[in-house]
């Protein structure tokens, strides 16, 4: 169905008001009620009890010396690994840490990519189309609820990581790898805003799948051309020749949310981090409205 073709249809439906079309809380209850979101949520929150069993049965974090983790080496991630079971503030930030680099970008790619592209494979999208919901609406709509499945997803994490880790390790200040702790009380409003950095730097994430999501009627395709995409990147950045070129790639500022945990909070990195994802993500969406407005949508 062409664009114009819809433009008659509502010309012509008596009592037609284009806000009424496809509610946010109709596509939401349509998402929340497929497979893939309870398949999503369930591997999300299984993950802290996943690293719980995996620290009992090695001895510890350290592979023997027990919780509490301390010395740490060089290596910024041993360090960080090294403190997962000092408290349950550590456990969720160590929870985080090693997810935030794949393992969230999947449940983002899905919830986005999978929008529209599903619609289309189900030829269900014309007819959407012709109820008549206009196409800005109908985007409007899938985006708004996939943004925010994606959201819970990535709170969903580190919510359970406290929860659980708290159980397992006790309620205690955050203590960092680089020395020195947090207290318990500003370890959670600390963590909360590396949980929102790290959503906001997945919405480049969420751009390329909303947009290939536009351009394909295969939802596989588009999950995967943006995970894909995603991964291209973080190559790029370890690409040290590219020097300061590397500013540009949202990968680049993906863990720019640890200076969040440090004794002074540090706002410099997470700033362009925020500005260059936000950048892209606009691009990204203006496309993918754009292209879907002139669209010839025969699926």
């Amino acid at each position: 169905m062409s664009a114009v073709e819809e433009t008659r249809v509502r010309e012509t439906a008596p009592g037609y008001r284009a806000g009424r079309t496809l509610p946010l809380r109709v596509e939401a209850l349509r998402q929340w009620r497929r497979r893939r979101t309870m398949v999503m949520g369930g591997v999300l929150a299984a993950l802290p009890f996943v690293m719980i069993i995996a620290f009992a049965v090695g001895g510890g974090p350290d592979g023997g010396r027990g919780g509490g983790g301390g010395g740490g080496g060089a290596d910024g991630r041993i360090s960080l690994i090294d403190t997962a079971t000092a408290s349950g503030a550590n456990f969720a930030v160590t929870c985080l840490f090693v997810s935030a680099g794949f393992l969230l970008v999947v449940p983002v790619a899905l919830f986005c990519g999978d929008t529209v592209a599903s619609e289309a494979s189900w030829s269900s999208l014309r007819y959407l189309l012709a109820s008549p919901v206009p196409r800005a609406r109908l985007l409007w709509s899938k985006l708004v609820v996939a943004l925010g499945f994606s959201l819970a997803a990535i709170v969903l994490l580190p919510v359970v990581a406290l929860a659980a880790g708290t159980a397992a390790y006790g309620w205690g200040p955050l203590r960092l790898p680089t020395g020195g702790a947090l207290a318990a009380g500003d370890s959670v409003p600390r963590l909360a805003l590396a949980v929102a950095f790290v959503f906001v730097s997945q919405l480049v994430t969420a751009g390329l799948a909303f947009w290939l999501s536009t351009r394909t009627d295969a939802p596989l395709g588009a999950v995967g051309g943006a995970v894909g995409l995603t991964i291209v990147g973080n190559v790029l950045d370890a690409v040290t020749a590219l020097g300061s070129w590397r500013d540009f790639l949202p990968a680049h500022w993906q863990f720019a949310w640890a200076d969040a945990l440090q004794p002074q909070l540090e706002w410099g990195g997470m700033v362009k981090g925020v500005v260059v994802s936000v950048s892209y993500a606009v691009v990204l969406f203006a496309l993918a409205f754009r292209g879907f407005s002139r669209k010839d949508v025969t699926s």
